[in-house]
């Protein structure tokens, strides 16, 4: 497992926590306004903590921090973090696992052991345009849909989000995101931000309020909480 920052304190990675961020390299997905690009090419040259660091930091925190945002790249590419997030909870602190829903075994594991307290997942794009919003040829649905399932019948705290990106995503393919995810408890819609180390940031754009809005509008027809993140 590959540790590749800490953020001390964050009050946005958790929401209504006081918070650290944990932040693992490598992705299997090549999302082209991937904003951590850093940590998805060339993570073996980035800078690397280990985990006994991490969790000394923690230990100095208690009563300090509430929660603890364990996020990447995908976090759950590698078959450590169950063990990560079962040591973090052991020093007292809700956890949050961020996660693009393409390994719902180990999903599963984690959900099933108690290893979290909430899990934020993305829904890329419709199903159609999944390939096109991951940065690949083709892709098999199949797991993020296990992935879906899983967190909407775990009764675990969950959130589904998507970043949504002009030169990738249209506001009618919401029907078939909201199809996707019908039934969910909380869905956000997160605006695009170049956070110049993109992937590939030809042809990307930030879409205004009012489009974002129009998106919301049909977002709401499927979810029963629906918001805009980053506006």
């Amino acid at each position: 497992m590959h540790i590749a920052g800490l953020q001390k304190l964050t009050l946005l990675d958790y929401p209504g926590k006081v918070a650290a961020t944990v932040f693992l390299a490598a992705c299997n997905f090549r999302c082209p306004f991937c904003h951590n690009a850093r940590l998805v090419e060339n993570p073996k040259e980035g800078e690397r903590i280990s985990k006994e660091e991490v969790l000394g930091f923690l230990r100095k925190r208690r009563g300090i921090l509430e929660g603890v945002a364990v996020t990447g790249g995908e976090p759950l590419i590698w078959s450590e973090t169950a063990e990560l997030l079962r040591e973090i909870k052991a020093l007292g602190f809700k956890v949050k696992l961020d996660t693009n829903g393409s390994f719902p075994e180990r999903l599963k594991e984690i959900l099933d052991k108690g290893l979290c307290d909430r899990v934020a997942m993305d829904i890329k794009a419709s199903p159609e345009n999944y390939p096109a919003a991951i940065g690949l040829k083709s892709f098999d649905l199949a797991p993020i849909r296990k992935s879906i399932e899983l967190l909407k019948n775990s009764g675990v705290e969950y959130e589904f989000r998507t970043t949504l990106v002009k030169g990738i995503h249209e506001p009618e393919e919401m029907h078939e995101i909201g199809r996707l995810i019908e039934g969910a408890e909380e869905y956000y819609l997160q605006a695009f931000k170049d956070s110049g180390e993109l992937l590939n940031a030809e042809g990307l754009e930030e879409f205004n309020e009012a489009e974002m809005r129009e998106f919301l509008d049909i977002a709401k027809k499927y979810v029963k909480s629906v918001s805009l993140r980053g506006i």
